[in-house]
């Protein structure tokens, strides 16, 4: 910037920091600044006499104003080169630690699941959780008087409908659901949401379940036990795992099979594996005719098999915990301790517990 010879802009020449510069800014072109009570001045002026100051204040005013601007502009310019000129950046230096979130133990069993059932040929179905009686109990060959559509077990939805609404008591409803929509063979997984009137240290109102449906001709008891004794060893990822096979009733299979899986005692801890006891983790049974012809298919020419089990009472036997209600606190220090990162995506290859 060359150094004007109007007395009044080269001041501002002088300035030699940006705060300098907006104190000389201000004592012009403030409220109460020399050029603003110039202006102020030419109201008590006669016209003629405004047309001669008025041009000169006005023209002062610019000239100023872009003096101020060009000489900021420098005074910029000079403070980023010193800066460049004494700061550094240590390249060497760790990043920053950023907050990272982690996935929820539920979602993370339920990428295991799909990984391990895709891989069996099985696709993954949905449904609303919203249900009306039909999908979720009459289609399911479950009777009027059975206790699970009493009203201290289901949630129904007040108001007037068609057919008697409820959150779904479980995922079955896809089943019926897929089998109306889909020619046979059918495979499929449906994981999801479901509700029941319950709550204790093992079970809540809302938690997560998946069921599996088979529907092919030829279907066995023995397809059955193949598909769960590979699905449990994938998932615990052991192979000594041990699976009995006990009669029981549901409606809506018939045989019918609670499914127990042998466990051990290794460092104090219960695991799935090995046979010193028995427990129970599964619901399992070949579709009943019933069910079959409800879906508008030939129970003489199709046959399937069915099983379902909690995902979250899946992930408490997996991963050591023992309280299903922490699931659905939302502690941040739970989710921490048993949290999963956003790279651990199971895979069979890599492991899918990794």
């Amino acid at each position: 910037m060359t150094e004007p010879a109007d007395p009044t802009l080269a001041r501002f020449y002088g300035a030699d920091t940006l705060p300098e510069l907006e104190a000389m800014r201000v004592a012009m072109l403030g409220k109460s600044g020399e050029i603003t009570a110039q202006l102020k001045s030419l109201g008590p002026m006669t016209p003629e006499q405004r047309a001669i100051e008025g041009p000169k204040i006005h023209a002062l005013r610019e000239a100023v104003t872009a003096a101020i601007a060009e000489r900021k502009v420098e005074l910029e310019a000079a403070e980023l080169d010193a800066r460049l000129a004494t700061e550094r950046l240590d390249l060497s230096l760790p990043s920053r630690e950023t907050p990272r979130g982690s996935i929820h133990p539920v979602s993370q069993v339920m990428d295991e699941l799909a990984e391990i059932f895709a891989d069996l040929g099985f696709a993954v179905a949905e449904g609303p959780e919203i249900e009306d009686d039909w999908h979720n109990f009459t289609a399911l060959n479950i009777p009027e008087t059975h206790p699970a559509r009493a009203m201290h077990d289901t949630f129904y939805l007040a108001g007037e409908h068609e057919r008697p609404m409820v959150l779904r008591t479980h995922t079955s409803p896809v089943q019926i659901r897929t089998m109306m929509a889909s020619k046979p063979p059918i495979r499929l997984i449906a994981p999801g949401r479901v509700y029941r009137s319950d709550s204790d240290a093992t079970h809540t109102p809302m938690f997560h379940q998946i069921e599996g449906l088979v529907i092919d001709k030829g279907i066995t008891m023995g397809h059955l036990k193949w598909t769960l004794e590979t699905f449990l060893k994938a998932f615990f990822e052991r192979n000594d795992i041990v699976l009995r096979l006990r009669p029981s009733y549901f409606p809506f299979t018939e045989p019918s099979a609670e499914v127990d899986v042998g466990w051990s005692m290794e460092n104090g801890r219960r695991v799935v594996g090995g046979s010193e006891g028995w427990m129970e983790v599964l619901g399992s049974g070949m579709v009943h005719p019933r069910v079959i012809a409800a879906c508008g298919l030939d129970p003489d020419e199709w046959q399937g098999f069915a099983f379902g089990t909690g995902v979250d009472r899946l992930a408490m036997l997996k991963y050591g915990m023992n309280d299903l209600r922490a699931f659905f606190d939302g502690d941040l220090r739970w989710m921490k301790h048993y949290g999963f990162s956003s790279l651990d995506v199971p895979t069979l290859s890599g492991g899918i517990g990794a």
